[in-house]
C-alpha cells in the first residue's frame, strides 16, 4: 500500500530567525552532503531531460512498426530496445520524463499552497475554527491514499486534468495537517505575542512572523510527497485512469509492456526502473534537506 511509504518527518518549527543567512547555511550543508549531491544530480538530470527532451530524442517516439516490435536492449538503432508496437524505448523514456515529472510534481505544488494555507489558518486561529477545519480534513484520512485517488479519478473520468485534480485532493489534507501542527507550535511564541501587542493584524502576523518559521518544515514534507505522488500517478496511468495512449508516460508504458514480461523482461522493466530511481531520489533529497535544516551551527 502506498500509504506505508509516505515520508515520516519529525516536524519541528524552524528557528525564529529564518533569515537569508540560515537558508544559505542549509544550502552549504547540502553541498557538503555526498548523498544529497548524488540524488540532487539525478533530479537535475531528470529535469534537464524533461526540459530538453524533444531535442534529445533521435527517433520519433510515436512511430510504430510491427516488424520492429520488442527488440532487445542493444539492438542496432534501438539502444534500449523497442516496445510492443515497435517504438523506440529510449525516445519514449526521455520524452516520458516530462509527463511523469509533471504528474508527480504539479499536484504536490498545488497541495503545498492550498493545504499550507488551510493548515496555517487553522493552526493560527485555534479554538472552534481549528476544530472545524481539522475535523473536516480528518474525513479524508478514513480512506487510504491509493483508494481515494482511484475513486476520485474513476468518478471524474480518465485524463491528465482529472488525475491531477484527484491527486491534489489526496495530498491537500496531508500538507494541511503538517502546516497546522507547526503553526500551532509557534502561535504562542513570545514574538507572536509581541506582534499582537503592537496591534498588528492577523494577516500581518502570519505573513511576517509565522510564514518564515513554518514554510521550511512544510516544504520538506511536500518534497517527500513527490515520490509518493509519482507512484500514485503512475498507478493511475497503469490502471487506465491517468494519461491516455499513445502519450509516453512511465506508468502507462508499464501497462502496455506487461504482456512482454516473459519475452523481453529487461525492456518491460525499464519504465519501472525510471519510476523507482526518480521516486527514491526525491525521497532521499527530502530526508537530506530535513537533516540539513535540523543542524544548528
Amino acid at each position: 500500500m502506498v500509504d506505508s511509504v509516505t515520508p515520516k518527518i519529525n516536524v519541528a518549527a524552524a528557528p525564529v530567525a529564518a533569515t537569508q543567512g540560515y537558508w544559505r547555511g542549509v544550502g552549504a550543508r547540502l553541498l557538503r552532503d555526498p548523498t544529497g549531491m548524488v540524488v540532487g544530480s539525478i533530479i537535475l538530470l531528470l529535469l534537464l531531460m524533461a526540459l530538453f527532451g524533444p531535442w534529445l530524442i533521435l527517433k520519433d517516439p510515436y512511430q510504430t512498426s510491427m516488424f520492429l516490435r520488442l527488440k532487445p536492449i542493444g539492438t542496432d538503432g534501438f539502444p534500449l530496445g523497442s516496445d510492443e508496437l515497435g517504438r523506440d524505448m529510449l525516445s519514449r523514456l526521455i520524452l516520458g520524463t516530462r509527463l511523469s515529472l509533471f504528474m508527480g510534481i504539479v499536484p504536490v505544488v498545488f497541495a503545498f499552497f492550498i493545504g499550507g494555507a488551510i493548515g496555517i489558518i487553522a493552526g493560527y486561529a485555534g479554538g472552534k475554527t481549528n476544530t472545524l477545519i481539522m475535523r473536516t480534513i480528518d474525513i479524508f484520512y478514513a480512506f487510504p491514499s491509493v483508494l481515494l485517488a482511484i475513486a476520485l479519478s474513476g468518478a471524474m473520468g480518465a485524463g491528465i486534468g482529472n488525475a491531477l485534480l484527484s491527486l491534489t485532493l489526496v495530498f491537500v489534507p496531508q500538507v494541511a495537517r503538517i502546516a497546522e501542527s507547526v503553526t500551532a507550535q509557534v502561535r504562542h511564541m513570545d514574538y507572536i505575542d509581541a506582534a499582537r501587542a503592537t496591534g498588528a493584524s492577523a494577516f500581518t502576523i502570519i505573513r511576517v512572523q509565522v510564514l518564515g518559521n513554518v514554510l521550511g518544515p512544510i516544504f520538506v514534507f511536500s518534497t517527500g510527497l513527490i515520490s509518493v505522488c509519482m507512484i500514485l500517478a503512475s498507478g493511475l496511468s497503469f490502471l487506465g485512469l491517468g494519461v491516455r495512449p499513445p502519450e509516453p508516460e512511465w506508468g502507462l508504458m508499464l501497462n502496455t509492456l506487461r504482456t512482454a514480461i516473459y519475452t523481453q523482461p529487461w525492456v518491460a522493466a525499464l519504465p519501472g526502473m525510471m519510476i523507482f530511481i526518480t521516486s527514491i531520489s526525491f525521497n532521499v533529497l527530502a530526508d537530506r534537506l530535513r537533516a540539513a535544516m535540523a543542524i544548528k551551527e
